[in-house]
């Protein structure tokens, strides 16, 4: 989850708030790679989730990081909920997951070894206090009750809230974990190109990275049970977004979609203001019960942009929010996918042929297929295994043609950090198949033998 923005002043024209999303066009050579990903906290003797604070705890890693490797402490109601350093964030999310949201970098060589330290890092301060951190999409066996809620105000807020609106938005809160990577566009029709092709395949990257899935102890039937957590959270601010694809679409369009997503908050110095389900477009007029005869800034609307949860979405770049949290070379291999789709004309023009016969039921469809059944996944004759096989071999050429170096120059491309998706598309076995296959094989039902197989 986002921590606080900050967009800027006053809002005194409609067209404001299309500006501030245009304001996010970038020039090619300018185009940047932001990789966030969460993992779950445990104690390594109970398997159990770490509480916020305590002598092993998600506050007792948080000060460790701060001490030991240099971070900036975040501070909200005087407890330390995040930390700061060199362009990235680390941020909690509700169950105490942990999330780094890296800073934006030019390369994926960049942009794993940002991963590798992180997770090296995290593991220096965990192995000292005697925790675990794991990549999952969805917590294998803890409870609801077992998580506790991390002591920042947006989460208190939206913990009843998401009982009212959905029946699984306090689970998505809690237990589950994403990759996500945040890309840019060079104007207005890029944008809309791009966000396309994101939506249309994601339920391709939901496929590919599924892995999760075991929830509350027990095999739950899904490939992803992340994936299905999130379509039942809240019909007003998730999903495949049709309008997207309408003739006219835009950044203004963009605008009025988020304008009728109910609101969560307004944040005023340094406090969460209660204003569920209260419209931004009464907030313009200055009518918002919460704040009533206030109108807001440009960094009200760049909070209010962070509470809308479809597959993939904008503020002044684009999300990619389709994955499941997982193992290390998979965090590197997300980021990898989409800039080989995205960053190279060629290959984006290739990704949009591709998809751009579907239509909003199938693009529907893909994702339900995808979560229940991954790489094995049929929809109206389309195959999944075969069309993420295409897929990545666009992101590929992709990534050729950007021919970033690594190591040096030692290693001319970025190519190799889809190895583990190539890996999957030949053996059809995506993260959540080796999951069950250890299940029903040597783990012999036994799921507590994940942390000690599948940790980092």
């Amino acid at each position: 989850m986002s921590i606080p923005q900050s967009g800027g002043g006053p809002i005194e024209r409609h067209e404001q708030l299309a500006e501030y999303l245009a304001d996010g066009c970038k020039p090619k050579e300018d185009w940047r790679i932001g990789t966030e990903h969460e993992k779950f906290g445990y104690c390594k003797d109970t398997l159990k989730p770490l509480p916020y604070a305590g002598e092993r705890s998600i506050l007792a890693v948080l000060e460790g990081l701060r001490d030991g490797h240099g971070w900036d402490p975040l501070i909200e109601g005087g407890n330390l909920i995040g930390l700061t350093k060199d362009g990235a964030n680390i941020s909690l999310e509700p169950g105490g997951q942990l999330e780094l949201s890296g800073a934006p970098l030019e390369t994926i060589h960049q942009t794993c070894d940002e991963v590798n330290d992180h997770l090296r890092d995290v593991k220096d301060i965990a192995d000292k206090i005697g925790v675990g951190f794991i990549g999952l999409g969805a917590a294998p066996i803890w409870t609801h009750d077992q998580m506790p809620l991390m002591p920042k105000g947006r989460y208190k807020l939206m913990d009843g809230y998401m009982q009212e609106v959905g029946t699984m938005g306090t689970t998505m809160m809690r237990r589950t974990c994403t990759v996500q990577v945040n890309l840019d566009f060079g104007s207005e029709a890029d944008m809309v190109q791009k966000l396309r092709v994101a939506l249309a395949l994601q339920p391709v990257a939901t496929a590919l990275f599924a892995n999760s899935p075991f929830f509350e102890g027990k095999v739950n039937g899904h490939k992803s049970w992340r994936s299905r957590v999130w379509r039942a959270l809240d019909d007003a601010r998730t999903g495949m977004l049709p309008f997207v694809f309408e003739d006219g679409f835009g950044f203004e369009r963009w605008v009025e979609y988020a304008l009728d997503v109910p609101m969560y908050f307004v944040y005023r110095d340094g406090n969460y203001i209660n204003a569920l389900g209260q419209s931004f477009r009464d907030f313009l007029q200055g009518k918002l019960p919460a704040l009533p005869g206030e109108t807001p800034t440009l960094s009200d609307w760049a909070d209010h942009l962070t509470t809308v949860f479809p597959e993939a979405r904008i503020k002044k770049f684009i999300e990619m929010r389709g994955a499941d949290g997982g193992p290390w070379r998979r965090l590197c291999a997300l980021p990898a996918f989409w800039v080989g789709l995205l960053y190279d004309q060629t290959a984006l023009d290739a990704a949009w042929d591709l998809v751009k016969g579907w239509d909003a039921e199938t693009r529907d469809e893909l994702r339900v297929a995808a979560s229940v059944d991954g790489l094995q996944a049929k929809v109206n004759g389309i195959d999944m295994h075969d069309l993420a096989r295409e897929a990545v071999a666009i992101s590929e050429i992709g990534l050729k043609a950007r021919a970033r170096p690594g190591a040096g120059g030692m290693v001319p491309d970025e190519t190799h950090f889809l190895n583990a998706l190539k890996e999957s598309i030949e053996t059809g076995h995506v993260p959540a198949d080796e999951l069950l296959d250890h299940y029903n094989g040597d783990w012999n039902g036994d799921l507590t033998r994940i942390y000690s197989g599948f940790s980092y």
